[in-house]
């Protein structure tokens, strides 16, 4: 049943009016998700695949997490600070991890550092990079790009001593 009679509706371009009904029911689904389950229901591991990140971008100790359903912005709680080692990087997550979510990428990080040479500089942002199945991470203006299967599985929290903190000097 129409509203307004046939000839009346203008056809937008089939790529246009695809796209648009691809991003109307991805922010649906969301927004049902959001407001109809319950806070948690669903780990925050496999809630970032229909975000098209990998699950390992977070560490094992994930307490609880919040996002929220008006502008994607996220809180991750973990148990308690730690430090993850990837290949060629050591990373620290501290126990509040803030930023906002998007399709492919991560914006506004706020929680995570990683260590390049004797510095500590803090992760500000991740995209994803399917076409050569890149993850790269934004710390600043500078970025670095490591391949998407080192994010696969959920990495292990390691404690690794409050002289390698970043902020052991605070």
């Amino acid at each position: 049943m129409f509203l307004c009679h046939p000839s009346q509706i203008i056809p937008l371009p089939a790529s246009t009016s695809t796209m648009a009904l691809s991003q109307f029911l991805f922010f649906s689904f969301l927004f049902i998700f959001f407001n109809l389950s319950l806070p948690n229901e669903i780990d925050v591991h496999d809630l970032l695949p229909t975000f098209k990140l990998p699950k390992g971008l977070l560490p094992n100790n994930v307490e609880s997490y919040t996002i929220s359903p008006k502008d994607s912005s996220f809180t991750v709680q973990l148990t308690h600070p730690c430090y993850v080692e990837f290949p060629n990087q050591l990373v620290y997550y501290q126990k509040d991890i803030k930023g906002k979510l998007s399709y492919g990428e991560v914006s506004d990080i706020s929680g995570i550092q990683a260590k390049k040479l004797f510095v500590w500089v803090p992760v500000t942002g991740i995209d994803v990079d399917e076409q050569f199945h890149m993850i790269e991470f934004h710390v600043g203006f500078l970025s670095e790009k490591l391949p998407a299967e080192v994010f696969e599985n959920i990495p292990t929290c390691k404690n690794m001593g409050s002289q390698d903190s970043p902020f052991a000097s605070i």
